[in-house]
């Protein structure tokens, strides 16, 4: 299984957006792919059910059929984790739905973290339990690759989140908040990482846990992408300009942890940027209402006139991310 998770501290960069269109491509390139959303807002999960499909989730009565419902027989004490319900908005693409509910379990994955070099036993299922919920919903699909959305924080919920991925995208926008955000970021990266290794160390001592798998907690950032605003790609005005510039050097240096170049490279031109892609918030509207992916619109969606070289280029962007991010983490797609 290939699990790679979209994560940035800063909220309101397209994060979310991202995995939805991206789960679409691969599944139009052939690739059978699991939409996790971990985020107990729950958005990634609205844009692909209705109101009506979303309510019969998240109904009151158990076992809801979300991410926290698979959860909650370990949460609540009554055994391990369940086999997670499956969403199918077409084949091949499963969705793990997400839970608002979900936030609850916040305290219980970070009093568990500590417990983990004490030996406990417990604590090792409930650090694990999203990785392993994920893996059962990969099992279940059959899918070649899982991506994860998670929330814009960096809570314990996220943290469990992340030690189940395999690699990192990092979404941005050209802005001091995203600056700031890869500040927080890398360094947290990079303790979780550590300290998630000593976890594994003190868990080969518990022969308890033999029947746990335990993830490798890789994390490795494999590049970003950046979110423009509503300007020509080719003509980024002065102020972005300004923080197009700074990211590949600070992204270097705080996600990586390597010296950053002497001379700073625009991000289009450097390797780590897997892509710069425009808001199309004028097809954002249409595939809210048509439900389905801005590079699918058609004219009965209302994609008439200029909007109908918005749908392709939108296409041809998210099929060069898809590409790009499928190179990087070794996933061969059928149709590529």
């Amino acid at each position: 299984m290939t699990t790679v998770a979209f994560f940035n501290n800063k909220g309101g960069v397209g994060k979310t957006s991202l995995v939805y269109h991206l789960a679409w491509m691969y599944a139009d390139l052939g690739l059978s792919v699991v939409a996790a959303d971990l985020d107990p807002q729950a958005n990634l999960t609205s844009m692909f059910l209705d109101e009506y499909e979303a309510e019969e989730l998240w109904s009151p009565d158990p076992p809801r059929r979300t991410v926290h419902g698979a959860l909650m027989p370990l949460l609540g004490g009554t055994g391990d984790i369940a086999s997670p319900a499956m969403a199918n908005p077409r084949s091949p693409l499963g969705v793990l739905a997400g839970d608002l509910a979900l936030s609850g379990a916040e305290d219980e994955f970070s009093s568990q973290w500590p417990q983990c070099l004490d030996g406990s036993e417990r604590a090792f299922r409930v650090i694990t339990a999203l990785s392993r919920v994920l893996s059962r919903a990969r099992e279940r699909a059959e899918a070649d690759l899982v991506l994860i959305d998670v929330g814009p924080n960096l809570g314990a919920i996220n943290r469990a989140a992340l030690i189940a991925a395999d690699f990192v995208v990092t979404p941005l926008a050209p802005d001091l908040f995203s600056l700031q955000g890869l500040r927080n970021l890398g360094p947290t990266l990079r303790d979780w990482r550590r300290q998630w290794q000593a976890r594994l160390d003190r868990a080969k001592e518990l022969a308890s846990l033999g029947d746990v798998a335990l993830p490798g907690g890789a994390m490795k950032p494999i590049g970003y992408v950046v979110l423009q605003h509503a300007v020509r790609l080719d003509r980024p005005v002065k102020a972005y300009a300004r923080w197009m510039e700074a990211i590949p050097g600070e992204y270097r240096g705080s996600v990586l942890d390597e010296p950053a170049a002497e001379n700073k490279t625009a991000s289009e031109t450097d390797e780590h940027c897997l892509a710069t892609l425009k808001h199309y918030r004028s097809l954002m509207p249409y595939a809210q209402e048509a439900r389905k992916p801005m590079f699918k619109l058609t004219a009965a969606d209302g994609a008439l006139g200029g909007h109908v070289n918005a749908v392709q280029d939108c296409y041809w962007d998210f099929r060069a991310l898809a590409c790009a991010v499928a190179t990087r983490c070794g996933v061969r797609c059928p149709q590529l």
